[in-house]
């Protein structure tokens, strides 16, 4: 449940909950409906689509049944499922929060507010990400701060590109998966620039055996090999989950190629970085030279531009970047960021994730996009 100020918090800490509280008011008047999701969690979902850094900074615990659960580490995620469980699901509906996030943050508090909205199910895309774009500028205008630094991506333009490049399925899987991880993507390029160079590996061809092979058989024998190795488990994973990860690396070595020139267009890709009108302009002559049909991804994106740009905000102060994305594993499109310029934690942050209602268990397909604040930061608290 959302706190209320209390007379016996220290002035400056309900000072920061009331300008919290008036600032999610200010969303429910928008016509955004408060949510409660349970602070305690399910972990699985969680440990299962958010991101790297969400998944190592969990506090775990675990039921009386033995079922895992969690602080909730970030709203999205019950927000996501609580609508999934109401009569509107399916429908287009938006929520707002404010409450307590639980992550270990080292020597920082490892509980911190967070406000922010979700919106559910609209089909007009371009014009929820630009009201989702308004209203995180006016929580931080809300603050106090009118003209924070704008940072926007869009990983849908990424897909879009690798999907439309001549390579393995295994590999384009991959590389959408890694372009938030920017170390991993570029070990990535640097393995299949290789493979390319070198050559297969001596073990070719028992990858070869397995890939194209029934998945389910292929999973058998692997796992049945590792009981008769006598390996239980390695680093922390079962012995399913170390045969699930040997078949994707015998899918992935056994179609490793990236011509020279694919490699340059994905760097080409990833250098652009200005404000969005350039940039639009920018990709839309990559895909024509590199002979790739991008125009239903980028066409959403000029007309996300013309809705950022009718809601008077100008498109010259967004830095857009097409190597910018978010520590999510869920984002599937627009991303953004804003910041004070010095700081180097966000104050305001998200984007849009489509497919994460179907992956939390949604029949078809539900547009949803949204973002969080972080209300200490924004006041000038701890980070």
């Amino acid at each position: 449940m959302t706190q209320s100020p209390s007379p016996t918090l220290p002035g400056s800490r309900a000072q920061t909950l009331a300008s919290a509280e008036s600032l999610v008011s200010a969303y429910e008047k928008a016509g955004y409906t408060r949510a409660h999701p349970g602070i305690l969690q399910l972990a699985e979902p969680f440990l299962d689509l958010s991101g790297e850094d969400i998944r190592a900074r969990m506090f775990l615990t675990s039921g009386r049944s033995g079922e895992e659960l969690c602080l909730r580490p970030d709203f999205t995620i019950p927000v996501s499922r609580d609508y999934l469980t109401s009569e509107v699901a399916g429908r287009p509906h938006g929520y707002c929060y404010l409450g307590p996030v639980f992550r270990d943050r080292g020597a920082l508090p490892g509980e911190f507010l967070q406000a922010g909205i979700e919106s559910f199910g609209r089909s007009d895309k371009a014009a929820a990400d630009a009201e989702t774009l308004a209203l995180g500028l006016e929580a931080t205008a809300h603050f106090g701060m009118d003209t924070p630094d704008i940072r926007m991506g869009d990983v849908g333009l990424f897909v879009a590109m690798v999907r439309a490049l001549d390579l393995a399925p295994a590999w384009k899987q991959r590389l959408i998966k890694d372009f938030s991880r920017k170390a991993s993507l570029a070990q990535d390029l640097d393995r299949l620039s290789l493979a390319t160079a070198n050559g297969r590996p001596d073990y070719q061809g028992v990858l070869a055996a397995l890939t194209g092979s029934d998945p389910k058989a292929a999973h058998a024998l692997i796992t049945d090999l590792l009981s008769i190795a006598g390996i239980s488990a390695v680093g922390g994973r079962s012995i399913g989950e170390i045969a699930d990860r040997f078949l994707e690396q015998s899918a992935l070595d056994a179609s490793a190629t990236l011509p020279p020139y694919t490699r340059s267009l994905i760097e080409r890709f990833f250098s652009i970085s200005s404000d969005p009108l350039e940039a639009s302009a920018t990709m839309r002559s990559l895909a024509h030279d590199a002979g790739i049909v991008l125009t239903p991804t980028l066409d959403l994106f000029d007309a996300r531009n013309a809705e950022i740009a009718r809601r008077g905000i100008d498109l010259k102060r967004i830095t857009f970047s097409s190597s910018f994305g978010r520590g999510m594993d869920y984002y599937t499109g627009f991303v953004f960021e804003l910041r004070d310029g010095t700081g180097e934690e966000p104050l305001v942050a998200g984007g849009r994730y489509d497919d994460l209602l179907t992956r939390l268990g949604a029949p078809e397909p539900i547009p949803a996009v949204g973002f969080s604040v972080w209300i200490e930061r924004l006041a000038g608290g701890a980070s």
